[in-house]
């Protein structure tokens, strides 16, 4: 048999061509046995397994729906039941606890037909499709909450979150955007308009280019729709001219919190304000701004139909923001002309660049740049990230650079400067958790803080002092400012980039001002990460940099910078 084992071999390695043809010869016999077994093969079926008694249809029979087929609802936890779970692949439970099945990869045309029967039964149980419908940035065909995820977006995540979230339709657009809303406010288009694959789906389109292929979400009953949670928004003296600051108005004798809140979702609008026994309902306006709050006391009447609740006086309205999305702030694109001057968003990592930015786009409209390249920032959204950064199609440029050369490339800057003790927090957390992650326990106890603190805290305090020094035009904002009076700081921001201020549209920003990339309140450390001796360096760094800005006649550093 050896001597057999080497002739065969000395005859290859002498002809090589022949032991390549060979080669394929047996790929190509291989190849086409397995492809005869998929398109014309039978999958073996014991005779248990066949037995309807079992779970599984005999030949000829109607096959099961699998998204019922589940331990507790249709058999036992038995050997039987072990086996349809091995045939029909695992089980998992999504986000609303509900059983889902994963589909795997069979063989054979029975095989195929059956996943396609549950593939398709799934999307009617869930959403029925219901065409290709016209989108424009102006006006959108569905004004409902909306989210992007250039990488990932598949038409089930899209349908789940519009779902969750109480809305009637899901549409999706560009293969990456994911729309919610209560009503089709578009016409109908071709299907063959809508013609871009999902990001995250292959084989499955997404809408097109201003195109959106439509869902409706089957909800088991009218009477089971839900809106959401509203957000309190708080007490407010009546606007001067009630009909031009809140265009929908409701007689409700026995008003309550919900009926307001769902009047004004189904009409599509933001705001739901409760007046005693009359619902009104409209957009943030400079006729009714919200923002002077008054005492909740003089709001303080109960609802006629919620024991527990205030619904307001005709004087004094009690204010929600419901889930409709405000859209006057919601298109955005590049620059129409390439731009002359090249304006730096400038701050140390964790002062809240990319918030800044989020506010920047929806008050100005146009996309910003980067100086770097973020994946992530691009797949949520940010659609300049990925042009570089002298492009001049963005409005400003997102950088954390604090050489000279590096400052002096720009013609202006905003310099955001945020509290170094929360800065660097901020940074930390982003470092060993990504944009809205945490560190570890281990990081903050291990040699990781001290050390990153050694290293950031004097580039917080040089970054400040470099764009002061070499800087073209800055414009200085502090972080805690934008947060309290978002109105005023925003609209300097605008001011400096050139673009008009429109006080509509910074209002429409103020109700979504968090975006994508808030980081979540309920993870706070239980104790204070800085030492006495961190605490001693960051101070002097500070009082430096309050110096410097005041030695240049501007405002010092907010005064919860310290003491610690």
């Amino acid at each position: 048999m050896a001597k057999l084992w080497f002739k065969f071999q000395r005859y290859f390695r002498r002809k090589p061509v022949r032991f390549f043809t060979f080669l394929v010869l047996y790929l190509t016999a291989g190849s086409l046995v397995f492809l005869h077994s998929g398109f014309v093969g039978q999958p073996a079926v014991s005779q248990n397994q066949a037995s309807p008694a079992a779970g599984v249809p005999a030949e000829g029979a109607e096959l099961p729906f699998l998204g019922d087929l589940h331990l507790g609802r249709g058999f036992r936890d038995t050997g039987e039941a072990s086996s349809i779970a091995r045939r029909y692949g695992p089980w998992f439970k999504g986000k609303d606890g509900s059983e889902r099945t994963k589909l795997g990869d069979y063989g054979g045309a029975w095989s195929r037909a059956l996943k396609g029967r549950i593939i398709r039964e799934k999307e009617e149980e869930r959403a029925k499709y219901i065409g290709c419908y016209l989108d424009d940035t102006q006006s959108r065909a569905l004004r409902g909450v909306s989210f992007f995820d250039y990488k990932k977006m598949t038409i089930f995540r899209c349908q789940d979150n519009c779902a969750e979230r109480g809305y009637l339709y899901a549409g999706l657009e560009f293969g990456a955007e994911c729309y919610c809303g209560h009503k089709i406010q578009a016409t109908n288009v071709s299907e063959a308009e809508c013609d871009m694959g999902c990001k995250g789906e292959r084989g499955s389109m997404c809408g097109g280019a201003n195109r959106l292929s439509v869902y409706r979400l089957q909800l088991a009953q009218e009477s089971a729709r839900r809106y959401g949670s509203a957000v309190f928004r708080g007490c407010f003296r009546r606007p001067d001219n009630l009909s031009l600051a809140l265009p929908v108005t409701a007689a409700m004798p026995n008003m309550s919190v919900d009926k307001c809140v769902d009047l004004c979702t189904e009409k599509e609008y933001p705001l739901a304000a409760l007046a005693g026994n009359a619902c009104h309902c409209g957009f943030p306006t400079t006729r009714f701004p919200l923002h002077e709050r008054e005492d909740e006391q003089l709001c303080a009447q109960k609802c006629s139909a919620e024991e527990f609740e205030s619904c307001g006086t005709p004087s004094y309205f009690i204010v929600y923001q419901t889930q409709v999305q405000d859209n006057r702030c919601m298109d955005r694109k590049f620059l129409p002309a390439k731009s002359k001057q090249l304006i730096a968003l400038a701050s140390f990592p964790g002062a809240g660049n990319t918030w800044a930015r989020h506010l920047i786009e929806l008050a100005t409209g146009f996309y910003t740049g980067s100086y770097y390249f973020d994946g992530s920032l691009y797949n949520k959204g940010f659609k300049g990230e990925r042009d570089h950064w002298r492009s001049g199609r963005t409005i400003c440029i997102k950088t954390h650079e604090s050489g000279q050369k590096e400052i002096e490339a720009f013609d202006a800057a905003i310099l955001l400067i945020r509290n170094p003790y929360k800065a660097l927090m901020a940074e930390f957390n982003r470092k060993y958790g990504g944009h809205i992650g945490f560190a570890a326990h281990a990081h903050w106890k291990g040699k990781e803080w001290p050390e990153f603190v050694r290293n950031y805290a004097p580039w917080w305090a040089t970054h400040t002092l470099d764009w002061l020094k070499f800087g073209k035009k800055v414009l200085v904002v502090h972080f805690e400012d934008l947060k309290q009076d978002l109105f005023v700081q925003l609209g300097r921001m605008v001011s400096l980039l050139g673009v008009a201020v429109r006080e509509d549209r910074l209002l429409c920003v103020e109700s979504q001002k968090d975006g994508n990339f808030k980081r979540s309140g309920l993870r706070k450390l239980e104790y204070d990460p800085y030492t006495a001796d961190m605490q001693k360096v960051i101070s002097a760094y500070i009082k430096m940099v309050d110096a410097a800005l005041k030695g240049r006649n501007l405002t010092g550093v907010p005064d919860d910078y310290y003491p610690r």
